[in-house]
């Protein structure tokens, strides 16, 4: 026994080590920071199907998809095609391809068959490239394969799961191609067979009759008729009308309604020529049926048939109930302008504009901003003040608006000095986010502009930044625009007022890139010129600077007592 103990004792200790070297290797390596996986179950039979983890990870309080592993997991084959990723499938005949592009809130679906017509996808949030892989918050990438697949895709909060149905088409929202001109019925004009393709569809107005049934929409033409397609209602009552090649005056065809099945029609013009109109029917007050569409020849009108069934005083008394039982946890939280994003343009690497005494734009905006933070936090201790940055460091546009989404701001103000070849230029003004209207506000968005350069990945980071696009960002913040111009302008005058400076030059618009972003009513404010010596003096005074925060403080005070006392009211019609 004495012999035998150190062997025995040697035994376990080499026991115990392959223990240890086995847990050692069969522990999962740690997740990196943000890094997580979603279930996904997918039904594709009776019975049958499997669950696969989807890559993702966690920005903030949000849930990206990586939309590469969401295809993999769907069994679907999917290509980087410079820089755009083209997913394709063949759940059906003859199948399809789905195109998404980091910074587009536009997806583009191509049937295989070419005489199928291509369809537009609007995202709420553009896609985003994170480490090379392009992601969508878990909610909208649900919604772009339901949408583009005609599945249903969705997720679950409460379980954290996705959930895929690949065997069956979405019950009673399939995508209709309807009224599709075919070539047969295109009209030919004799002697010149290239007239057709001369005149183009214009869609010149819009008109509704009501109904005792619903409600009739025609869209009046001009021009040679087009491909058209109908996406039918999704959960919350908007229907996509789309046209292939065709365009509007945007603007004058932008309608609100009221009292009726239909809330409004807004207009998308997109870059290859195709337009959509997307209608929003009111679903709460009234039980929509069906809706249809028609093109009338001989008027040259796209007609959509809605049909309903209403019994509004007990929808009326339902939704009372539910608003009473829900008012105080969500609705009042709605209308409070409980976050404001404060920031201070250029730093670090980039001073911004340098004045003839030497006083650089990214001080002065720091110092106004810290001090427009502060009267904030003193007067409304309920509100929480975000910034992008609170000292002397470099930050990207494009993160400058990412910071502002995450905290869930109510409001983004940026503070900025402007520049000018002519010295004697001075004064305030105020932008937002819009298409240039002479040249002087184009040059001083290109000059805020021309930052990006100092950024290391600014080509892809920007390559969705164009004119054509601003078009389409501008409309898709149209929500937005009135509360932008209404807070510039309670800002313009109380500023101008502290600055000394008596020359206000008034509420603009061009395309600024920081105001590219925000999903929330969005200003720039060019507190004046360092170009001019008079008003530099004045900047680089710290009591002059504070006196300036106190102004755009009082203009952001008047107009939080507008807009508060405005939702209350339409809170308690």
């Amino acid at each position: 026994m004495q012999h035998s103990s150190p062997r025995f004792s040697y035994c376990i200790a080499v026991l115990m080590l392959l223990m240890l070297s086995f847990r050692t290797l069969s522990a999962e390596p740690q997740a990196q920071a943000g890094r997580t996986t979603v279930p996904l179950h997918v039904t594709t039979g009776k019975d049958q199907g499997y669950t696969i983890k989807v890559l993702a990870r966690r920005e903030g309080s949000v849930l990206m998809i990586d939309l590469e592993s969401m295809a993999r997991a769907l069994r679907l084959s999917f290509r980087d095609d410079q820089g755009v990723l083209v997913l394709d499938e063949a759940l059906g005949v003859p199948g399809s391809s789905c195109m998404v592009m980091i910074n587009n809130n536009f997806a583009k679906v191509v049937s295989k068959d070419p005489g199928h017509p291509k369809r537009i996808v609007q995202l709420q949030s553009a896609p985003a490239s994170i480490q090379s892989k392009i992601y969508l918050p878990v909610n909208q990438a649900c919604r772009l394969f339901t949408v583009w697949l005609d599945r249903e895709v969705v997720y679950n909060y409460s379980s954290g799961m996705m959930n895929a149905w690949l065997n069956r088409k979405r019950f009673g929202e399939s995508v209709g191609l309807i009224g599709l001109v075919k070539d047969e019925e295109q009209p030919t004009v004799q002697g010149n067979s290239r007239h057709a393709d001369e005149v183009p569809t214009v869609i010149t107005g819009i008109e509704i009759e009501k109904r005792e049934n619903g409600v009739i929409i025609s869209f009046l033409a001009s021009g040679n008729p087009t491909q058209s397609s109908l996406l039918r209602p999704d959960a919350e009552g908007f229907v996509y009308f789309s046209l292939e090649k065709a365009s509007c005056d945007v603007n004058t065809l932008s309608k609100i309604y009221s009292g009726g099945v239909v809330k409004a029609i807004t207009p998308k013009q997109f870059d290859e020529g195709g337009l959509q109109f997307t209608v929003a029917l009111d679903n709460k007050s009234f039980e929509i049926t069906s809706v249809e569409f028609h093109r009338d020849e001989k008027k040259n009108r796209y007609v959509l048939y809605v049909r309903s069934n209403a019994d509004v005083q007990e929808i009326r008394k339902k939704e009372i109930e539910q608003q009473n039982a829900q008012v105080i946890g969500r609705d009042v939280e709605k209308w409070k302008l409980n976050t404001i994003v404060l920031d201070a343009g250029h730093g670090g690497k980039d001073p911004g504009t340098i004045g003839f005494g030497g006083t650089r734009e990214k001080d002065v905006a720091l110092n106004i901003v810290h001090d427009l933070g502060t009267f904030i936090s003193q007067k409304w201790p309920d509100v929480n003040v975000i910034y992008t940055r609170k000292d002397d460091r470099f930050i990207p546009l494009h993160e400058r608006g990412k910071i502002a989404n995450q905290s869930g701001g109510k409001l983004f103000i940026s503070i900025h000095c402007n520049s000018s070849p002519n010295r004697s230029a001075r004064g305030s003004e105020v932008y937002i986010l819009g298409l240039h209207k002479n040249k002087e506000a184009l040059d001083v968005a290109m000059f805020e502009n021309s930052v990006i350069r100092q950024e290391e990945d600014f080509q892809e980071q920007y390559k969705g930044f164009s004119e054509e696009h601003l078009i389409m960002s501008s409309m898709a913040q149209n929500a937005f625009a009135k509360q932008s111009t209404s807070l510039a302008q309670y800002i313009i005058r109380p500023v101008d007022r502290q600055s000394s400076v008596n020359n206000a030059r008034g509420v603009r618009q061009a395309g600024f890139m920081v105001l590219w972003t925000p999903s929330m009513p969005s200003i720039l404010v060019e507190v004046g010129y360092l170009s001019n010596p008079e008003e530099e003096r004045m900047l680089r005074d710290r009591q002059v600077q504070t006196k300036v925060a106190y102004g755009i403080f009082k203009g952001v005070q008047a107009y939080r007592k507008n807009y508060e006392t405005t939702s209350r009211a339409s809170l308690a019609e």
